[in-house]
């Protein structure tokens, strides 16, 4: 006995059309958090640091913190009232940045 696979066409078109425009609205927000990074990096850069953005996940964004920002007790800082406000200040849909 055979099993059979019936597929509907116009559902899978459907739900590829639906993937593709979440992939797209979600590479346009993480472009968006880059850009916004990007302007922020010149001031950390200037106290011998630097900010990686590594993934932005259901309204969170994750970064890294790297040269001498590891280790630095005001980091934290750094990350919540600069990073942190700034890309909150942008755009609504970012709830926390978060360091990893």
């Amino acid at each position: 006995m055979q099993n059979e696979i019936t597929e509907n066409p116009d559902n899978v078109s459907a739900v590829s059309s639906e993937d593709t425009a979440a992939k797209t609205a979600a590479d346009a927000l993480y472009n968006r958090v880059a850009a916004i990074i990007e302007e922020i990096r010149p001031f950390v850069q200037s106290d011998g640091g630097d900010v990686e953005l590594l993934k932005v996940e259901d309204g969170v964004v994750y970064v890294r913190l790297v040269g001498a920002c590891v280790g630095c007790p005001s980091s934290i800082y750094t990350l919540k009232n600069g990073v942190e406000a700034r890309i909150c200040e942008e755009l609504a849909e970012i709830e926390s940045v978060e360091m990893v």
